[in-house]
């Protein structure tokens, strides 16, 4: 009786020479392949946040560019300018425009001149509706004539926002979506979502809440003293939270006590 050898399939439907042209191919691709426990440094261009601290967690090591990030705060257009700042500096250094759709609170000029700003490269644009907010953000981002685009959008639905990533993927410069803190619980086809929060002794909190990584779970502590308050707060002011020592003088009884005190010493 003739025995059957195995079927191998590799020997069977794989010719000699590509078999050994597939060979040193395997090492390429294991090293192409993203472990989603690992930071994804394998990412399109990025522009540094300024921040050392936020760049070591981020993929690539900065905001990313041809994609959306989602700023997420308790309070509209306070804490966003104070964390977007030093990148937004370096786009207008770069002779880019920075444009920014419907904020809720009127730009402060002279405070965007602290942070670096100048008013010959920025753009405001006030949106009140919902639907034109949307529009002239989709609008800017398709264009690609910004640096930088800004939007508040605290109403958009996730569908929208996927419309959005899509449409960004063909853009240079930075787009950026701010919306409210519940949001965050909400899916977003946003790669990279951010929470902004204020903290202790002029502080700003970040937590990312989403990226292309692992769970980051402890939030970044960075030092941010908003506007021009650097050159005139004193040592003291700047570290709020540090105790102060008690008076020497009187610190127990009342000053008439304290004198008694030292008569019966004397």
């Amino acid at each position: 009786m003739s025995t059957v050898p195995a079927f191998d399939p590799s020997v069977a439907t794989t010719p000699a020479g590509a078999r050994a042209c597939l060979q040193p191919i395997a090492p390429r691709i294991a090293e192409s392949v993203w472990r989603g426990t690992e930071v994804e440094h394998r990412t399109t261009a990025v522009q540094p946040t300024g921040w050392p601290e936020l760049d070591a967690e981020l993929p690539g090591g900065g905001w990313p560019q041809q994609s959306i990030v989602e700023i997420l705060s308790a309070q509209p257009a306070v804490l966003e300018w104070r964390l977007l700042s030093p990148a937004l500096r370096s786009v207008v250094q770069g002779g880019g425009q920075v444009v920014v759709v419907g904020p809720p609170r009127h730009p402060h000029l002279p405070g965007l001149q602290h942070l670096g700003l100048s008013e010959r490269q920025f753009v405001w644009i006030q949106a009140d509706q919902p639907a034109e907010r949307l529009w002239t953000t989709e609008q800017l981002i398709k264009s690609r004539a910004a640096g930088a685009v800004i939007a508040w959008l605290p109403k958009a639905r996730a569908d929208q926002v996927r419309r959005l990533q899509v449409c960004a993927q063909g853009c240079d410069g930075l787009a950026i979506l701010c919306r409210p803190e519940a949001a965050r619980h909400e899916s977003s086809a946003a790669p990279l979502r951010v929470q902004a929060s204020a903290g202790l002794d002029w502080n700003l909190h970040v937590h990312i809440v989403k990226r292309r990584g692992p769970t980051h779970e402890q939030p970044l502590t960075l030092p941010s003293i908003p506007g021009g308050l650097a050159a005139v707060l004193t040592p003291r002011l700047r570290r709020l939270t540090r105790a102060v020592a008690p008076e020497v003088s009187h610190a127990v009884g009342s000053p008439a006590d304290s004198a008694r005190v030292q008569h019966a010493a004397a």
